[in-house]
């Protein structure tokens, strides 16, 4: 394992002094920008957070880098650089891109080898590289040229569960110093539950392939509660990485549960308008259609509450969603 392992390796030691896995929010198009980044560290920060994934050849092409920039930015009081989640199968295109991430302060760099989108497949990416065994260990091996830790997150499999050892003992056998697992298939997407039954098969794998890599779970995980008994029940998980838990709370990765009144989460949601708002501003975009998938994260079982999201789902600009916030009974 490189030097460059020390990254993970200090963030899993923390965490272990702790006496529990660490967490991170998992990388997720449209999602985890610098906008709900820092929403979610308001809230509850995890130990890690990744950007959404980047296409690593748009990243220095001479026009479409102009359009990754958002997708890149880091605000300046987010108190850690997140790690730079990117996708593709090019090899040369990864080593450019790496040199630029870090160029740009990042850390670290994560490779996405599960994305089941049918564009990302289309154009040979994300759990396509299921399939491309050679691919896959070009892309981590142009990664790497730039002297960042290059981690992998994945899938089981492509089409067949028992696809997992082949595949996984491939990675594991690619010097990273941590892999993330997202406990389905790229053809089971999310319709079944992960299969949590493989955990202790897949960590004897580690040890008896690769271990100094860190293993780290995805799927079905709601919250830091239920992230950290699935590692006390499976001892040699390393991480926890929650995904669409967050949608479910803000609060996700909070140690200790604590309740949080209507108030509270509008305040967040306000909070979430105001940096769209300066995000818009400075990249000349519009991605508002995008912010409404977020409305469900804050109103949500109280009575009248499906009147009051229903009517922010109608909406067109954030000051109609103020409007509406600050004539609603939930914040009088």
């Amino acid at each position: 394992m490189s030097d460059s392992s020390s990254y993970w390796q200090n963030i899993a030691a923390h965490a272990k002094a702790e006496g529990r896995p660490f967490f991170s929010l998992a990388p997720m198009e449209a999602v985890t920008n610098a906008i709900f980044r820092r929403v979610v560290a308001r809230a509850a920060a995890p130990d890690v957070f990744f950007t959404e994934f980047t296409n690593a050849i748009s990243i220095t092409h001479p026009k479409a880098k102009f359009t990754v920039q958002g997708r890149l930015y880091v605000a300046p009081e987010e108190a850690h650089m997140p790690v730079a989640q990117l996708w593709g199968n090019d090899g040369d295109a990864f080593a450019r891109a790496a040199v630029n991430v870090k160029e740009r302060g990042y850390e670290a760099i994560d490779i996405n080898m599960g994305c089941p989108d049918a564009t990302v497949i289309k154009n040979h990416g994300g759990s396509d590289l299921i399939r491309n065994f050679e691919s896959a260990a070009a892309v981590i091996a142009g990664a790497k040229t730039a002297g960042l830790p290059v981690s992998v997150k994945t899938r089981l499999g492509y089409s067949r569960l028992d696809e997992w050892r082949d595949w996984l003992t491939f990675l594991l056998q690619q010097d990273i110093p941590l892999l993330t697992i997202h406990l389905r298939t790229k053809k089971e997407m999310s319709r079944v539950p992960a299969h949590f039954e493989l955990i202790d098969d897949i960590v004897k794998l580690r040890d008896e392939v690769a271990p100094d890599t860190l293993i780290q779970l995805n799927g079905d995980i709601e919250n830091y509660q239920e992230g950290v008994a699935l590692a006390q029940a499976h001892p040699g998980v390393d991480g926890i990485m929650i995904g669409r838990g967050i949608f479910t709370s803000p609060f996700a990765f909070e140690k200790t549960p604590q309740y949080h009144d209507v108030k509270e989460l509008l305040s967040l949601l306000n909070y979430q308008l105001d940096l769209y708002d300066d995000f818009e501003k400075r990249f000349d975009t519009s991605r508002f259609a995008s912010l409404k998938r977020f409305f469900k994260i804050y109103v949500r079982s109280e009575p009248n509450a499906a009147s009051l999201r229903n009517a922010m789902m109608e909406t067109h600009t954030t000051d109609e969603v103020r409007q509406l916030l600050a004539e609603s009974e939930f914040t009088k």
